[in-house]
């Protein structure tokens, strides 16, 4: 019998494997999201990969609920311990983890994903919808207590965020800054 200590590949799963491919998709985008540089980037080979997952559809279905996972902890950890009193509270929160560095590679690969679902990629508009759908369900349970419409509330949020987001990322933060202030849901 092999000693699992020196045969490190017998110990890979899918569990063990998805940090190493979410950081390269991460890091990558999608467009280097192929079985080769995946499998070189997690120390394995293609065919492990697909051993493992199916098919390279299934990888990469894996790999992006793999990454959304680790945005929503990260989100929890910056909306703090304590839920917000207001919705302007909620928003400001969401906003300040926005401009936080770690979270660039995650809003570069969103907009990948946007991009690709806007040109008809049945895989990313399948992705972005799931994602979405993840968000919006974070966000609902990140309104404040006794807010009176948590629903449509957070929905309301995620629109002005994802309408934030993508303005500063293009270079217009200011303009985004404005029309929440105009919305009366941040502060200057």
């Amino acid at each position: 019998m092999t000693d699992p200590k020196k045969s490190p590949k017998a110990q890979m799963t899918k569990e063990t494997l998805l940090p190493s491919l979410a950081a390269h998709v991460l890091a990558q985008g999608l467009a280097g999201a192929s079985l080769r540089p995946l499998a070189k980037a997690a120390g394995t080979s293609d065919r492990m990969l697909i051993y493992h997952f199916g098919n390279k559809d299934d990888l990469i279905e894996q790999v992006l609920d793999y990454i959304a996972d680790v945005y929503s902890s990260a989100l929890d950890a910056a909306m703090g311990e304590e839920k917000a009193a207001t919705r302007q509270e909620v928003i400001a929160r969401v906003l300040d983890n926005m401009g936080n560095p770690a979270m660039k590679p995650f809003l570069a690969l969103w907009w990948e994903i946007v991009a690709g679902a806007s040109r008809g990629m049945k895989s990313h508009e399948e992705a972005a919808q799931r994602m979405m759908q993840r968000l919006l369900e974070w966000l609902e349970q990140q309104m404040p207590e006794g807010d009176p419409d948590p629903k449509g509330g957070a929905r309301y949020l995620l629109t002005l965020t994802e309408g934030a987001q993508m303005l500063s990322t293009i270079g217009h933060a200011d303009t985004a800054r404005e029309g929440l202030l105009a919305s009366n849901l941040t502060e200057d």
